[in-house]
């Protein structure tokens, strides 16, 4: 299934769009150290990265936000412009597709995009997520743990998720997320994952 995501931002199809950041990764985020903010951040699938401000705002000095459409990046831009003048070193945001993406990331925050894929992509996602990774990198976030008819979104519950990832990533939590904006309210599960990555002898 091929979706034209920039016909979706420029005729205002952006359902998955909060309006802000998701509790669950802004919460997450605020947990790291003050010390260890300079990591390597990775945002796929951004949208209007509303995420990435939140952590600007928090003492994080080095985001990578990547979308396939050049609507969301440039919205970004802009924002960052006016909300953030000046910081704009501390964050790139890059149009292309993820798949494509190159570079090695200490953190990478999921947020609707795995579930923008088709199912039949999630393995690829996976092996792209750990290659991104630094060794014992960390991905985190939020899925969906319920059913959609067709999609996107596209749903699935916290067992497959767990065989999905197993192989490439030490589970650290895949439980009920217990801080879900109103209306996703007992229909997401939060995940930390560590990567099995070895560093190089």
């Amino acid at each position: 299934m091929t979706i034209d995501w920039e016909k979706r931002w420029q005729t205002g199809q952006t359902g998955w769009d909060l309006g802000a950041a998701s509790p669950p990764l802004t919460d997450y985020a605020d947990q790291i150290p003050l010390e260890k903010r300079g990591i390597r951040v990775l945002i796929p699938g951004c949208g209007n990265g509303y995420e990435a401000l939140h952590l600007l705002q928090n003492g994080f000095t080095n985001l990578t936000l990547v979308d396939i459409a050049p609507t969301a990046v440039e919205n970004l831009k802009v924002r960052l412009d006016t909300g953030m003048p000046g910081r704009q070193d501390l964050l790139r945001a890059i149009c292309t597709d993820f798949f494509s993406l190159e570079g090695e990331f200490d953190l990478i925050l999921e947020q609707t995009f795995f579930c923008a894929l088709d199912p039949g992509q999630r393995p690829d996602f996976v092996r792209k997520m750990f290659g991104l990774l630094a060794p014992g990198g960390t991905l985190a976030g939020v899925l969906f743990d319920r059913d959609f008819d067709g999609g996107p979104p596209f749903g699935g519950h916290a067992a497959e998720y767990a065989a999905l990832f197993q192989p490439l990533f030490r589970i650290k939590t895949l439980a009920p997320c217990y801080n879900s904006i109103p209306p996703r309210a007992g229909s997401e599960v939060f995940f930390i994952l560590k990567s099995n990555k070895l560093a190089p002898a």
